[in-house]
């Protein structure tokens, strides 16, 4: 198990990873899909992540149809896909995407949800599997990295998740995606962290037409 624990994720101009208020936990039902709260909730969303959606991968991945961008965002879109041996998320995230993702859910991996409840593995189409675990981040993580093997783990949100592996010293590398796009209020990244404990690093800076892709290391103070 030689892999590295990750996290990459998108943030407006002005340090916010999503926009706020945070939707209740069944928002994103079907039911709830007409609702103005969550439509404005998804707008906002929508425009931060806009950079990612005419990329071929991302086009491919979640069977949007042919075709698409290429270039530096498409080849850092891919190359995160291609690292990762198994990803880990939080339970708000899960009740989020269960509704929108495919059936084919675009992970292709292991997944581990950490949640306070159980539920049997849910295996879709494609090679995901969603297990889901009661008994804390570290196991959550300890799973992760088994089901990885040598591949990378990634920890793929929401923010609060993030925000857990971060400030338990869990996380080896980041990557953040600047969009040009200001919310003014929502979930800043690094809110729930404490600055004195970690040690950054920056490893490598990739810009397009679109949004400029920042990589750290993290050490500890």
């Amino acid at each position: 198990m030689t892999g590295k624990v990750f996290f990459s994720v998108t943030m407006s101009l002005d340090g916010f990873v999503a926009p706020e208020p945070v939707p209740p936990e069944d928002a994103f039902s079907p039911e709830k899909q007409d609702d103005p709260s969550v439509r404005r909730w998804m707008s906002k969303w929508a425009e931060l992540q806009a950079w990612a959606f005419p990329q071929r991968w991302f086009r491919e991945n979640l069977k949007l149809g042919e075709g698409g961008e290429e270039g530096i965002d498409n080849d850092i879109a891919r190359a995160t896909y291609e690292r990762t041996g198994a990803s880990v998320m939080g339970k708000r995230m899960f009740d989020a995407g269960e509704p929108a993702w495919p059936e084919e859910a675009p992970f292709h991996t292991p997944v581990f949800v950490v949640t306070h409840t159980s539920r049997a593995p849910w295996e879709r189409p494609g090679g995901t599997t969603f297990h889901f675990v009661n008994d804390g981040i570290e196991s959550a993580l300890d799973r992760a990295r088994e089901a990885a093997g040598d591949r990378d783990v990634r920890i793929a949100g929401g923010a609060e998740t993030i925000q857990e592996y971060l400030d338990s010293g869990l996380i080896d590398e980041f990557s953040i995606t600047l969009a040009p796009v200001l919310f003014g209020t929502g979930i800043r990244l690094f809110d729930r962290v404490d600055p004195d404990r970690l040690s950054l690093a920056q490893s490598r800076t990739d810009a397009s037409s679109r949004v400029t892709h920042l990589t750290y290391t993290v050490g500890k103070r």
